[in-house]
């Protein structure tokens, strides 16, 4: 492993799906670009770990900026407008992941309207308008998937705590190269998962050293991630 893919987290489109409830094939082509209908599609947003010709790699700020696209896209935002929304806020916001930094909680509704104020299509922009002219329902879309996210000084997404603090499951890209571990003994909730169903949990909490209730946890972790799971 490279030495600058330390501590950023890595994640294939497939795992990366399984995390955040998003069509692997859909994430590969916003971070890799696509020809459709005879006209090329730029990648929505430049990921952190060069792709070149090789498989698409995810890093955990691609994985946090994921979430939040995937949540706009399923809210009924169109590509065309998502990929305007973030052109637009890198430059606002002065980041290259601007979705998924604390900054957009307050900035994102106004780039929103921004860019939809500035679309020629009448229809979905009364859609859109609809939408985001009141605060609570821009919040609704982004509150849901930011607030399990804890952020550093500069409003850049650090930790990922997928099913909320309570079960002390986390993604941290420091630990484990991103994967979803039991937050106080770094043990992957797939390495106690995959145990404790061969030789039980209580013996996966004794080999491992972790508590009975952690193993249950990853447990049910791994059992939610092999279903749809919400972003």
């Amino acid at each position: 492993m490279k030495h600058e893919l330390i501590g950023v987290g890595l994640y294939t489109p497939s795992e990366a799906g399984r995390l955040t409830g998003t069509a692997s094939g859909k994430i590969s082509r916003w971070l890799k670009g696509h020809d459709a209908n005879g006209k090329h599609y730029d990648p929505l947003w430049q990921g952190d770990i060069p792709t070149d010709d090789g498989p698409v790699l995810l890093s955990f700020r691609d994985l946090m900026e994921t979430r939040v696209v995937n949540a706009f896209i399923t809210m009924g935002v169109s590509p065309v407008r998502m990929r305007a929304a973030l052109n637009l806020a890198r430059e606002v916001i002065g980041a290259s992941h601007p979705f998924s930094t604390n900054r957009f909680r307050t900035d994102g509704r106004e780039i929103f309207l921004h860019v939809i104020e500035d679309d020629e299509n009448g229809e979905q922009r009364e859609h859109l308008l609809n939408l985001f002219r009141r605060q609570y329902s821009f919040r609704e879309v982004l509150d849901p998937v930011l607030r399990t996210v804890e952020f550093d000084d500069g409003g850049n997404p650090l930790l990922w705590w997928p099913r909320g603090r309570r079960t002390n499951i986390v993604l941290d890209p420091r630990r484990s190269f991103g994967a979803p571990i039991e937050a106080t003994t770094s043990v992957p909730t797939e390495v106690l998962a995959e145990y404790a169903a061969h030789q039980g949990e209580a013996e996966t909490a004794i080999a491992y050293d972790v508590p009975l209730e952690a193993v249950r946890r990853a447990v049910e972790f791994e059992q939610i991630l092999k279903g749809p799971m919400a972003a």
